[in-house]
């Protein structure tokens, strides 16, 4: 499963600068971390009221990964 090109589809169709996106994969045995990086103006997009919108990204990537039995940890830098 392409779990970046999942995050980078969901996250670029939310922010104001879809170009100034950056994501790096950190594959491991049992679980993968992706590490989003945006604007200082699009954080609040991507985070939303009450982290709303990270939770919903984070849910969405995590059922992606229940078939292949892997961890996916999604974590927003600023």
């Amino acid at each position: 499963m392409d779990y970046k090109g999942l995050v980078e589809y969901m996250v670029k169709s939310l922010v104001d600068n879809p170009d100034k996106v950056e994501i790096r994969e950190i594959e491991g045995e049992k679980s993968t971390i992706i590490e989003l990086k945006v604007t200082k103006e699009d954080i609040g997009k991507v985070i939303g009221k009450h982290g709303r919108i990270a939770r919903a990204i984070r849910t969405i990537i995590n059922a992606s990964a229940t078939k292949t039995g892997k961890r996916v940890v999604l974590e927003i830098l600023d």
